[in-house]
């Protein structure tokens, strides 16, 4: 399953994002990983979560997300959540691949028992239909 959570710059969803990995960290039965577009992250969450600087990998669009968020799951078959933060950030600000890029997610988290919940800074009334069903 995953989670989107839509807005323009400046509405809160990086406190969202940081409340809901507060709130699993707490109840989680396997590994917590986020992945955050720069060091921004270090101080806000516990240190049971797994911090991964998208900016220290080169991440620069979604194939190579994907690739990591494969990876990550490759090498660790515990992860039973992953956050993403700032997505257009880490892969461009292609609404087209950031969508495609969502889907991807929803198939991937379905088919490997994880939640993925990531933060898209554009506004949530230009999603598709089929965005909007994650938001």
């Amino acid at each position: 399953m995953i989670h989107v959570i839509m807005g323009l710059k400046g509405s809160g969803k990086t406190k969202k994002l940081i409340d809901s990995i507060h709130d699993t960290v707490e109840h989680a039965a396997g590994d917590v990983v986020c992945i955050e577009y720069g060091k921004k992250l270090t101080y806000d969450v516990s240190y049971k979560v797994r911090l991964v600087d998208s900016k220290e990998y080169g991440i620069r669009n979604a194939d190579m997300l994907k690739g990591l968020l494969s990876g990550l799951h490759a090498g660790n078959f515990d992860i039973t959540h992953v956050y993403i933060d700032n997505l257009y950030k880490t892969i461009g600000s292609d609404r087209t691949a950031g969508e495609a890029f969502i889907l991807w997610c929803a198939d991937f988290a379905k088919a490997n028992n994880m939640e993925i919940t990531m933060t898209v800074s554009d506004d949530a009334a230009l999603a598709s239909d089929a965005v909007k069903q994650y938001l």
